[in-house]
Parts: structure tokens; C-alpha cells; sequence
């Protein structure tokens, strides 16, 4: 039997499951799935969790059932190339592979400023959002929420919060002149006024330096804040970064053009653990998962690998409560309830798919 691991459960890992089981898995072949939940999360959709906007059960999908298609839900400790095996916590007995594709996502970047890591929230895993989710939900009337980071997660978080406890006083710190500085001026324009339509009090050119327990330090000014969001960047899973593979300036893995580690040919890597030319998101993820599922898939098949074709993104969406939004739609500065719209209409493809 060929045993092929898949250690992720997000949208590459799974786009990449889908597909195999669509072209149909050989009967040599057994797959094994590894992720810490029973379940497919959406991870676009944690800032509503995290503010109360959403249940657990709307970000939840069921994975595949497959005869050839086993899981392990725990957590991962080691993934040793040499041996090819991985390691789980509190199991002795390692899972073995013959093909391996690495989809762990990414975790929050606190760039070593002290304290970060302890004393704020994060939306980067499902458990964490529910963390924070209580902690924002509890909060008295006209308590302070600092969001720190005003790239698209920010925005997001700040924006929904706000929709959520309009009894709450939140604050955005930016780091540069203008929120979102990787979208158009247009939309930057736009949602800067919503947040001020909206009494959101926006901090640019902030420099936190040190967090510590219900207070940050902004540039030498120690600001206290009730509750602390970290969303000032992201970084690939520490395993990932433990692995013996050439890697970028961001610490991804860089692979060849049909995702394989060089070095180790039987190594696929997705999502925000490869380097790649376009930004991290889902979407990329999701289309990068379908072109590994048809590489592994004539793999598996003993073909030769089809090429995949060029990335072709249709652009970027991000929310501002549940009526209004912006975004790039190919390649045009969108704003207002058209995005909105498009966004959920993405999130319900996702949940049929």
C-alpha cells in the first residue's frame, strides 16, 4: 500500500483531499489525515466567532468519508523527513509515510516584542476565537478593546466588534499612515471613514513596543486596554520552520513548480507554509490544494505529473459587519454591500463544496 499523510485540515489540505477523491483514489493507496479538530474550520470566518457574530457550528465542516480515508485528530510534535514519519503528542506509536503533503497554516508573528504572546488575544486557530470570544463577550458596557494590526484580520475584528457591542470602546492601532496599506487608496479612504462613522479610534504610525497584563506601550506611552487583539502579522507553523528545506524571507518552504521539496520529492507543501509570488490567503490555498491534488493524484496513478497552470486569483474580500465590505474584484477597488454580498456568497461555496 502507498501511504499517503496529509497534515492540515484547512483549505489546502482539504482541496487537495477533494480532488483526489474526485479523480478517483487507486486501490493501492490509503490516506491518512492529521489535524488537531474533527472537523474543517473556516478560518476566514474566526473574527465573527471571536466576536459573538457567529456560532461554532456555522464555521464547522464535516470531512469526507472515504473507505481509503483515515484520521488522527491530536497534535503534531515532530515531522521527521529522514525517518518519514510523523510524531504525535501522547502516542508512542509514529505515523509512516510514503507521500506527505504539509498544510499546518500559519501562527500569530509577535516579532519578539515581550509580553505579546502572553497577554493578547489571537484568531488564529478556532480554539483561541472562542478564547477571545469570551473575554469580549464578558466585558462590562464602555470597556476598552485595543486591536493591534490594521491589515485585513484587523479590520475585520475591529469592524465586527463594533457591529457586535456598540457599548465598547475600541481602538485600531496602524503601524503605517492608512489602514490596509496592501489595497487601493480607495478602499483604504473607505474604510478609514467607516471606523470613524463608527467611533472606532484609529492609532497610526503606532510602535507597540512591550505588552504586559491590561496595558501595551505605544511609542513610550503605556495605554491601558481591557482586552488586547494581536493580528500585527503571521508567521508559518513552528514545525514548518523546523524543517531541514531552504526557505524564504518569510521562513516558507520553497518548493519546485509542482510544489515538491527539491530535496525530498515525496514532500508537497500548501498554503502558508510554501513560498509563493501572491499573498497568503484562502483562496490561494484552496487553488493550490486542487493543482497538488491532480499532481499526486497521476503520481499515485504512475503518470507523469501534469503541470499546473498560473494562479489566477479573483481577488481579495474583507467584511465590515454583515452589511457592508470592500475588496479587489478582478483586479478592480470594490466597496460597500456588492463585496459583502460576494464574501458570503464565497463562504457559502465553501460550505457546499
Amino acid at each position: 500500500m502507498k501511504r499517503v499523510v496529509l497534515i492540515g485540515g484547512g483549505y489546502g489540505g482539504m482541496n487537495a483531499l477533494h480532488q483526489l477523491i474526485d479523480n478517483g483514489i487507486p486501490n493501492d493507496v490509503q490516506i491518512t489525515v492529521i489535524d488537531r479538530n474533527p472537523y474543517h474550520s473556516l478560518k476566514t470566518e474566526f473574527y465573527a466567532i471571536l466576536a459573538g457574530t457567529k456560532s461554532d457550528k456555522e464555521v464547522r465542516i464535516d470531512f469526507p468519508v472515504h473507505e481509503q480515508i483515515s484520521y488522527i485528530f491530536g497534535e503534531v510534535v515532530e515531522i521527521n523527513t529522514e525517518t518519514e514519519h510523523i510524531r504525535m503528542k501522547d502516542n508512542e506509536v509514529p505515523v509512516e509515510y510514503d507521500f506527505l503533503l504539509i498544510g499546518l497554516g500559519c501562527e500569530d508573528n509577535y516579532h519578539g516584542i515581550q509580553g505579546a504572546m502572553e497577554y493578547t488575544e489571537s484568531v488564529q486557530t478556532i480554539t483561541k476565537a472562542r478564547q477571545a470570544s469570551i473575554k469580549i463577550n464578558c466585558l462590562p458596557a464602555y470597556s476598552q478593546v485595543s486591536v493591534v494590526g490594521a491589515g485585513l484580520s484587523g479590520i475585520e475584528v475591529a469592524s465586527e466588534i463594533r457591529e457586535s457591542r456598540p457599548d465598547l470602546n475600541i481602538r485600531l492601532l496602524d503601524r503605517g499612515s492608512s489602514v490596509l496599506s496592501a489595497f487601493d487608496e480607495k478602499i483604504q479612504s473607505y474604510v478609514e471613514d467607516w471606523f470613524n462613522k463608527n467611533e472606532v479610534k484609529i492609532l497610526h504610525h503606532s510602535n507597540v513596543e512591550l505588552v504586559a497584563e491590561g496595558i501595551f506601550y505605544n511609542n513610550g506611552e503605556g495605554i491601558e486596554s481591557d482586552v488586547i487583539i494581536w493580528t500585527a502579522g503571521v508567521r508559518p507553523n513552528y514545525l514548518v520552520r523546523s524543517l531541514p528545506f531552504e526557505k524564504d524571507r518569510q521562513e516558507k518552504i520553497i518548493v519546485n513548480e509542482f510544489y515538491q521539496v527539491p530535496s525530498n520529492p515525496n514532500v508537497f507543501v500548501v498554503g502558508d507554509c510554501v513560498a509563493s509570488e501572491h499573498s497568503p490567503s484562502a483562496q490561494l490555498a484552496g487553488v493550490q490544494g486542487e493543482q497538488i491534488g491532480d499532481i499526486l493524484a497521476d503520481v499515485l496513478n504512475g503518470k507523469e505529473a501534469r503541470k499546473p497552470g498560473d494562479i489566477k486569483l479573483k481577488g481579495q474580500l474583507g467584511s465590515l459587519g454583515k452589511s457592508d465590505g470592500f475588496g479587489n474584484m478582478y483586479r478592480k477597488p470594490v466597496t460597500g454591500l456588492l463585496p459583502r454580498l460576494a464574501k458570503s456568497g464565497v463562504l457559502w461555496l465553501n460550505k457546499r463544496h
